[in-house]
Formats: C-alpha cells, sequence, structure tokens
C-alpha cells in the first residue's frame, strides 16, 4: 500500500479570525482558518485548503492586484509571502511585532503593514525571482499615539490614510513631499476604526466605534481662514521636477456628520465599495447595513448572525458581501440586490468529535460538542446540511451501507436516524431508562443499530423499522468506549473500560459470548473488512490485533513511543518522556485490510502495517503554536517564577469591556474555547479511512483535515527494463499496437503516457484490448478510468471502458474482491458523480425541452396544413 498521502483540505472550519478577502476577479472568498488560509471558489462551486502553515492563528491576510502574491501574518507578526496561483511559500519574514492591518497599493508595488503606534511600507517582493532578502523597507512613518488600526490607499497609490485607537486619522504621502506635513482628522469621540477615499479622491470618509461617519472635503479657499499657514508646494523629495499631489495639497475639514443610531450597539467592521459609493457597515449585535454616500441613505438592514460580525468585505463588482463572524465560526456571502445568500457556511461551534464516510466516499458525516451533525461533500469541500434535533453532544455518526440513512448517538440519551433524500430526522431510539450513548455501530444491512451506554454499561440494539428495543446485552462493569459490527453481520464486538473486549453472537441461536482479557482499558475496537481479524487499542498506548474465529491473540503494536511528542504549556517533563498519557482513541482499517490507521490525544496519526506490526508512516497533523502540545521544546524566555507566561489571564487587560468580561461558569472545560479556561490541545479525536482507499480524514482540533494520494510522484515504475522508454512508447503507438502500448505506459507509469495510450485505443478495439489485457493491469487501469471519468468529456469512452474490463475480467474480480475494494470503490463514486450530473442537467433542460418539442409540434401542424392548402390549391387548378 502506498502512504504517500499529502494534506487535502480543511473542511470543517470556514472561519477562524482575521480579515476575509475577495479575489481581484470577485468570484472566490479568501478566509483565514487557524493557521492555514481556505479559498471558496463562489462560481465553481468548490473549496479547498492551502497547505503551507503559519506559525500561530493568521491574524491578517492581504492579496496583490494582480492576484500573484498572498501575505498572510500570524498573531506574532511572523508572515509568509505564498505565490497564490500555485499555493508555494516564496520566503518567510516577522515583522518584530503583532500586525492588525496589511495592504497592497492599487498599482501593487507597495504593501502597507501597521507596526503598532507606526506604519511601515514596504517593496512588493518580485514573485518570479528567488531573492535573499525580498523585502525591502521603504519608509516608516510615524506620528499616532496608539495602536493603528487600518490603513487605506488613495486611488492614484501616491497616499494613505490611517486610522487608531489615538481617536484620529491621519493621511501620509508615500513619497516626501517638500513642506508637507501629515494631515490629522480629528474630532471622533471614540475610536476611528476605518477611513476611505471616494472614486474621485476628494472626498474621505472616516468611521468610529461609536457610530459616527465624518465626511471630509476640501476647505473653502477663503482668507479668513483660521489656519494663516502659506499652503505648501508638493514637489518631489529628489527635486526632480514638480509632483503635483492633489490629496496632499488639499485642505481637509469635516463636511458633514452622520450617525448609525443603532442603540445598545458598536460598529465591529467596515467597508466601502468606491464604485458605487456603497458603505457597508458590521455591529457587534451581528446587523449589518448598507448606506449610500455621501447622501447617507441606508439601503439595507438585516441580522445574519447571533454574535458580532468580526470581518467584511464587499466584491469588486458591489454586488456581493462576505461577513465573518469569529465566535460561532460562520461565513457569509450576501448578495444584497437579491437578498439571497450565495453562501452560508458555519463549522462546529465547539470541538469534532466524530467522523464517517459515506460508503461511495463523496460525503462525511461529522458530529460535535454543539450537538449538530453536518454532512460534508469531499468534492466540494462545503457542508450541505446540517440537523440539530440533539439536545447534546455527539458521540458518534455512522452510515448504512447503502448510504442514504445516517445514525448519530449522542449523550442527551437518543440514538436518531436521518433520511438524506428528504433530510429528515424519521427515527429516534431511546432506551428504557436514560442513559448517555458513548458509542454506535449499524449492522451491515442497516436493519439493527446498536449503542453502549456509559451509565448502566449495557449495550442496547433496536430495529429500525420498527424503532422498537431488540435486546440489551449487559456483562460490561464498566462505560463502554466501543462498538463494531462484523463486515459479514454475525457478531459485534464491544469494548470497555473494565479492560475487556466482548464478541456477542446477537443473530445466531447460541448467544455466545466470548470476552478478551487486555492489560488496560479499551478505547476503540475496528474489524477487518473481510470481518475475521478485530483489532483492539487500550490505554497504555497499545493496538492489539485478534482472530475472531479462533480466538487467539495474533499480532501486538506497542505504539506509544510512535505518538509520543509535543510538550504542553504546563508539562512538568520534557516531551522525549511524556508518553504516559499517549493512547490511541480511534482505529480504522484500509480498505484492502492491509494496514490501520490510528490517531488519539497527540499531534500525531500513525498507519501500522498489521501482518509485520511497523510503522509505516506518521503524520503530524498541525504546526500550529496557538494550540498546545505542538512544541517539542518549550521556550525557556516565556518561562518565569510566577510559570508559564502564556499559562496567564490576561483578559482584564484588553481595551475593550466586551472583551474584559467573563460570562462563563467557572471551570467550565467545554464549551468555551477561550484562553480563560483552557488552550487548545492539538489531538484526533477520529480517524477514518476513504472507502476507496485514496483518502484518510481526520477529526482534529482545528476541524476535518483531508489528506489524499499525492499525484506529484510521476516516476513510479511498476516492471521497467533497458528497453521499456516513452521513445519506444510512442514508436509502437505509431504502429498501433495498443494493447502492447497500454502494458508498456504502465510499466513505466507515468500519467501522460498512460493518457496518451488510453486515449489513442480506438472505440471499437477497446473490448479487444480490455479481454487480452494481462489480470495484474486490470486494477490500474479501473482506478485511472475511475480518475479520467472525474475530469474529462469523454464520458462515453470511458463508460465504454468500465463496461468492458468488467464484462472482461467481472470473474477475476469478484474471487479477490477484498483486493480490489478500493478500485471498485472509486469506479462506482465517478460513476454516481456522472449519473448526478446527467440527471441535474436533465432536470434543469427538461422545460426547455418540452418547449422544442411543444414547438416541434406547432411547426408540424403548420408544415402539414400548408401541404394540404397547397394540395386543395393544385387540385382546384385541375379542376379548372
Amino acid at each position: 500500500m502506498k502512504a504517500n498521502y499529502k494534506f487535502s483540505n480543511l473542511c470543517g472550519t470556514v472561519y477562524r479570525q482575521g480579515n476575509i478577502l475577495f479575489t481581484p476577479d470577485g468570484n472566490s472568498v479568501l478566509s483565514p482558518v487557524g493557521n492555514r488560509v481556505s479559498v471558496f471558489d463562489l462560481v465553481n462551486n468548490k473549496s479547498y485548503t492551502f497547505s503551507f502553515e503559519n506559525r500561530k492563528n493568521i491574524a491578517v491576510i492581504a492579496l496583490s492586484p494582480d492576484a500573484n502574491v498572498l501575505l498572510s501574518v500570524d498573531e506574532d507578526g511572523r508572515a509568509l509571502l505564498v505565490n497564490f496561483k500555485r499555493g508555494a511559500v516564496l520566503h518567510h519574514f516577522n515583522f518584530q511585532k503583532p500586525v492588525k492591518t496589511v495592504k497592497f497599493s492599487p498599482d501593487g508595488k507597495y504593501i502597507a503593514v501597521s507596526h503598532s503606534t507606526h506604519v511601515q511600507v514596504w517593496r512588493t517582493p518580485n514573485h518570479l525571482v528567488r531573492e535573499f532578502a525580498p523585502f525591502n523597507l521603504h519608509r516608516t512613518y510615524t506620528g499616532h499615539h496608539d495602536e493603528v488600526l487600518s490603513i487605506e490607499w488613495s486611488p492614484d497609490s501616491k497616499c494613505f490614510i490611517t486610522t487608531s485607537r489615538d481617536m484620529t486619522a491621519r493621511l501620509f504621502t508615500v513619497d516626501p513631499v517638500e513642506g508637507f506635513r501629515p494631515k490629522t482628522f480629528a474630532g471622533h469621540k471614540d475610536i476611528v476604526l476605518n477611513a476611505f477615499f471616494s472614486a474621485d479622491a476628494k472626498t474621505i470618509y472616516t468611521i468610529s466605534r461609536d457610530g459616527a461617519v465624518f465626511t471630509w472635503k476640501a476647505k473653502p479657499s477663503d482668507n479668513d481662514s483660521s489656519d494663516s499657514e502659506e499652503e505648501p508646494v508638493a514637489s518631489t523629495s529628489n527635486g526632480t521636477g514638480a509632483l503635483h499631489n492633489e490629496i496632499a495639497d488639499t485642505r481637509w475639514g469635516v463636511h458633514k456628520r452622520n450617525y448609525f443610531n443603532q442603540p445598545g450597539t458598536k460598529v465591529v467592521c467596515s467597508t466601502f465599495h468606491r464604485g458605487s459609493s456603497l458603505l457597508v457597515i458590521g455591529f457587534s449585535t451581528g446587523v449589518f447595513g448598507l448606506w449610500e454616500m455621501p447622501s447617507f441613505s441606508n439601503i439595507h438592514t438585516l441580522s445574519i448572525s447571533q454574535e458580532k460580525i468580526s470581518s467584511v468585505a464587499i466584491n469588486p463588482s458591489g454586488e456581493w458581501l462576505a461577513f465573518g463572524a469569529k465566535k460561532l465560526g460562520q461565513l457569509l456571502v450576501w448578495e444584497w440586490q437579491s437578498e439571497s445568500y450565495v453562501l452560508k457556511q458555519q463549522g462546529h461551534f465547539f470541538d469534532m468529535n466524530t467522523l464517517a464516510y459515506a460508503p461511495d466516499g463523496q460525503h462525511i458525516a461529522t458530529g460535535g460538542d454543539d450537538g449538530k451533525v453536518k454532512v460534508w461533500n469531499t468534492s466540494s469541500g462545503f457542508c450541505f446540511v446540517t440537523f440539530s434535533e440533539h439536545s447534546a453532544a455527539i458521540s458518534a455518526v455512522e452510515f448504512a451501507k447503502q448510504g442514504q440513512v445516517l445514525f448519530s448517538a449522542s449523550l442527551d440519551g437518543t440514538v436518531r436516524a436521518f433520511d438524506l433524500i428528504r433530510y429528515r430526522n424519521f427515527r429516534t431510539f431511546t432506551s428504557p431508562t436514560p442513559v448517555q450513548f458513548s458509542c454506535l455501530a449499524v449492522d451491515p444491512s442497516g436493519e439493527v443499530v446498536a449503542a453502549g451506554s456509559t451509565d448502566s454499561f449495557e449495550v442496547f440494539l433496536w430495529s429500525v423499522q420498527t424503532g422498537k428495543l431488540l435486546d440489551v446485552l449487559t456483562g460490561h462493569e464498566a462505560p463502554i468506549s466501543s462498538l463494531a459490527f462484523s463486515p459479514t453481520g454475525n457478531v459485534i464486538a464491544s469494548g470497555s473500560w473494565d479492560k475487556t473486549v466482548r464478541i456477542w453472537s446477537v443473530f445466531g441461536r447460541s448467544r455466545a459470548v466470548e470476552p478478551f482479557t487486555l492489560s488496560t482499558d479499551v478505547l476503540a475496537v475496528a474489524f477487518r473488512p473481510d470481518g475475521k481479524e478485530l483489532a483492539a487499542s487500550s490505554l497504555d498506548g497499545q493496538v492489539m490485533f485478534f482472530d475472531v474465529e479462533v480466538g487467539k491473540q495474533t499480532n501486538l503494536i506497542d505504539g506509544r513511543r510512535d505518538i509520543s511528542g509535543g510538550r504542553k504549556a504546563d508539562d512538568r517533563m520534557a516531551a522525549s518522556n511524556n508518553a504516559s498519557g499517549k493512547a490511541f482513541n480511534s482505529l480504522a482499517y484500509t480498505a484492502d485490510g492491509q494496514c490501520v490507521i490510528a490517531g488519539g490525544n497527540s499531534k500525531y496519526v500513525v498507519i501500522y502495517d498489521v501482518r509485520e506490526g511497523v510503522m509505516v508512516k506518521k503524520f503530524q497533523i498541525s504546526q500550529n503554536l496557538s494550540l498546545d502540545g505542538t512544541q517539542e521544546f518549550l521556550d525557556s524566555r516565556r518561562v518565569t517564577e510566577a510559570g508559564n507566561i502564556d499559562l496567564i489571564d490576561d483578559r482584564g487587560d484588553a481595551s475593550d469591556l466586551e472583551d474584559r468580561l467573563d460570562t462563563a461558569l467557572p471551570g467550565a472545560q467545554h464549551g468555551d474555547m477561550s484562553k480563560r479556561r483552557y488552550r487548545q490541545e492539538a489531538r484526533t479525536k477520529c480517524v477514518r479511512f476513504a472507502p476507496t482507499g485514496r483518502a484518510w480524514a481526520a477529526a482534529s482540533t482545528e476541524g476535518l483535515l483531508i489528506y489524499s494520494v499525492d499525484e506529484s510522484t510521476s516516476f513510479d515504475p511498476f516492471d521497467l527494463d533497458i528497453e521499456l522508454t516513452p521513445q519506444a512508447l510512442l514508436a509502437v503507438l505509431a504502429r498501433r499496437e495498443h494493447l502492447k502500448a497500454l502494458v508498456m505506459a504502465f510499466r513505466l507509469n507515468e500519467r501522460p503516457l498512460i493518457q496518451k495510450a488510453y486515449e489513442s485505443v480506438p472505440r471499437a478495439d477497446i473490448r479487444l484490448v480490455a479481454r487480452g489485457l494481462p489480470a495484474v493491469y486490470v486494477g490500474p487501469l479501473l482506478r485511472f478510468v475511475a480518475e479520467h471519468m472525474e475530469r474529462s468529456p469523454h464520458v462515453e469512452f470511458d463508460l465504454l471502458w468500465a463496461s468492458a474490463l468488467l464484462g472482461a475480467h467481472g470473474r477475476h474480480l469478484r474471487d479477490r474482491v477484498g483486493e480490489y475494494a478500493s478500485v471498485l470503490r472509486a469506479l462506482q463514486k465517478g460513476l454516481t458523480d456522472f449519473e448526478q450530473l446527467v440527471s441535474r442537467m436533465c432536470e434543469d433542460n427538461r422545460s426547455t425541452l418540452d418547449y422544442l418539442i411543444d414547438q416541434l409540434k406547432v411547426k408540424h401542424a403548420r408544415d402539414r396544413d400548408v401541404e394540404m392548402d397547397d394540395s386543395a390549391g393544385q387540385r382546384a387548378v385541375g379542376a379548372f
């Protein structure tokens, strides 16, 4: 099995903190998710997350006007310069202080960065040239007495205006102008959040937190002005000639004062669209409003969230508004003219506890501490349905084998069944006495569902058809941690904290129970896909394997050292010795049953070879230093006599009253991810392999991480000899020996050559070539057909190949169904995708087709009438 899995996407989180951006074409939204950046393509309905990671959570991002360079800055001021189109990191840079805002100039030549009370302007690095030090400082601008909050460039890129906590805004010129002093815009009674230029740069708008909007224009030029100073003449600093800078020459004054008059609320964020003079304001109550400037007429006001809106952006055309709410993790895109949502996504409010793949691999269901069950599309990365019927944390989710029914178990004492066609909760299963359910298993037929309790130590079985309780399995002496039905459907395995795994024969007459005793508490159990082997992980970090039929232990893997590592801020021992609390709380077999993937209370996810008992690969799920447990060594400079500085509660030092307030219950560990309670810990609560075997997913602290097979390995030969070269393959293709060319391409195993050999086979020869293909190449060719079907327009060609291969080698595939399970599921996924695409297209075009058919009938009737008139006329002429 190949283990070259690479990070593919982050699904469970859509927004964490920082600012959100539109791309220059206005079709995509950029959102910071922890220490990564996600891109949501609104036109093609897809999302992807860049693989690069900042050191800590991202505080601010900026995209150049040509969409070539992305700058992401974390909480400490460390920045990554990224080639946006390729997602490649070009340079690391440290701004030395926390950064509040970053803005590219409209011409793309400069980057303005807030630096505490100062503003630094840097020349934009060239993304096509690799330089040792690409960041060159142009100038540093001073004058503010408190932290700079925002920067806005003038349309001509010669000036910029900054706002600060000192309740003023200041106007600076990029290049020194002789006699020019930075202009100060004062008069606000609260923090100035933003300032904007109008399209003609003759008006400036400043917005303060208390809801005041000041409109600034040029003062009338009268000799009785209180400012008796002579106006400075703008010129270049190097004396090369006069530079007429109209913005710098203007004597600015308050033209009008307007107020939002929203009682009991404050302005949190704002943005301005120059083309249509639209001012968009986000308030602390979750309300946003649109005002047309300079008349200050309210166009639109809407409440879109229960919490304050953290960030707002508007696309270049002025039609779409993007909003981010930090506390709830919401990302919304609103089209204000039609008053409809373009995008509405929200991650789990608290931790994500569990996940399950649908049998076709197209969907992933997740459950969280917020009591919600969400279903995500793996290809688009979007959540398309949320079930919120549960009233407590979700502990487990499982799909039925057909994939149309989803089951969830919760700590509220219910197991619910959801219909994924009508999107409704059609069954609710409860126990005779109220208990909390910690685990869930579904019979392969989908007719029986089982759940284990933490209170009564029992396993409950229900009938899905009738909703009645079928049986209660007793025998465990401690909470049940994990359940698994055998894929053959005969037995069910349960793992408990009483240090035993029990195999229950629930459908047989014998009602036999076979217990396996382990050394410590059992955390997870999993059956091999053929049902003959059972894996169980225990609290001491071991994974044990049992032969179900014989009832003997076949293998043991000691994985504690494999996932040890990562020192928390309050740990008293080094990371190398801190393996005591490390264990696997989630297990899953690969589709072929050769490997097992395990994750737990650690920053690592490990894949083991079952037969050899060795580690195949270890993945670190996060490099984010904002999480606890990602560092191997603590920074001794942050450890004082009072303890670690990171653990000291600094909430009371916040400048805003709402940030200083603490409304949560003391000692609450769940439900609030603030620094006062505890730092979020890098860990994995659940791992699952995709049915196709080409990907695996992990429910982690940062969200739903999806890793898929890396396709970048271009040269991976299968059966190579000295005469096998690309030139020889092309020569064979020229002689039209298609079967030989296809086999040579698979032996070279270079994708472009395989595609060329595959697509050059004539349609009439497909069945002949498929029949003559050696059996060893059937699996790779089927997988290639499945992948080709997803991205190629030659759908009929792919369908002919799939039909020919299944017809010619069906017996061989059926005899080795376990070996080819992942290949067949990948083919099924491709066929299902195509079927849904065609059915959707037919539904969309049904009315058009009905209209065309109706018009065709009308045309035929008209032609028939014309023919009858002509024949009647001819008869009349003949009679005459």
